[in-house]
């Protein structure tokens, strides 16, 4: 392993997971917030300050260990996540899916954002390489984290949107599998089947929707 490249990596990184995982959970608990619970704002989660949504193991030693382990072909991480008290919500079964859907579209927010900046920047005839690698790297953190938070199983995102928008009876049927839910779907990532028929597809939807909502943009800066 290249000590350098690593470096490299880890710098043009940094901004951007940090930012993603920040905002991510950050947009959970205003809208819990917004939507009747305080939970995440009494336990001071309500928050854009880094420190306090980093997981030691999640977000710094499980992906530098994926890192090297995998020579840099898999990487994965978690943050801490937002404590919400779903019985606190007004309408708990509908704002359940606001709360769960306001993490994923800050990161695909995130991910125009940074898009945007590579747009300005190639305009601008940038070529400072570290500048732009951080922009691509980004867009495609951010992605990632949209598309695999979208993942219909809890306890990800993508599974309490279900549950808030099935029936009863067939939403306590999904409910029940949240405390398996992280060991089957890191079932279901080690045997590439979470990468290739969900992740790919949708990061590839991702990018095409970015494309055509800066075509304007990149158009009227030509």
């Amino acid at each position: 392993m290249d000590l350098t490249n690593l470096i490299q990596t880890v710098l043009i990184y940094a901004l951007p997971v940090l930012f993603a995982i920040t905002v991510h959970e950050a947009a959970h608990g205003y809208t819990a917030r917004h939507f009747g619970d305080n939970t995440a704002t009494m336990m001071g989660r309500v928050t854009l300050n880094p420190i306090k949504h980093i997981d030691p193991v999640g977000t710094v030693l499980m992906p530098l260990v994926l890192y090297f382990a995998t020579s840099g072909a898999f990487l994965f991480g978690y943050a801490k996540p937002v404590p919400v008290n779903f019985h606190h919500l007004r309408n708990p079964k509908r704002d359940m899916v606001w709360v769960a859907l306001a993490g994923p579209a800050s990161n695909f927010a995130q991910a125009i954002g940074w898009a945007l900046l590579l747009v300005l920047l190639a305009t601008l005839g940038g070529q400072e390489r570290f500048f732009i690698e951080m922009a691509r790297a980004g867009i495609a953190v951010n992605l990632v984290m949209w598309a695999f938070n979208l993942f219909p199983l809890p306890p990800l995102d993508g599974g309490r949107i279900l549950v808030g928008l099935l029936p009863w009876r067939q939403a306590q049927l999904v409910a029940r599998i949240e405390p398996y839910g992280f060991f089957i779907v890191m079932a279901l990532v080690v045997g590439g089947i979470v990468g290739t028929l969900w992740l790919r597809p949708l990061m590839s939807l991702g990018y095409a929707a970015i494309n055509l909502l800066l075509l304007p943009i990149t158009a009227l800066l030509r």
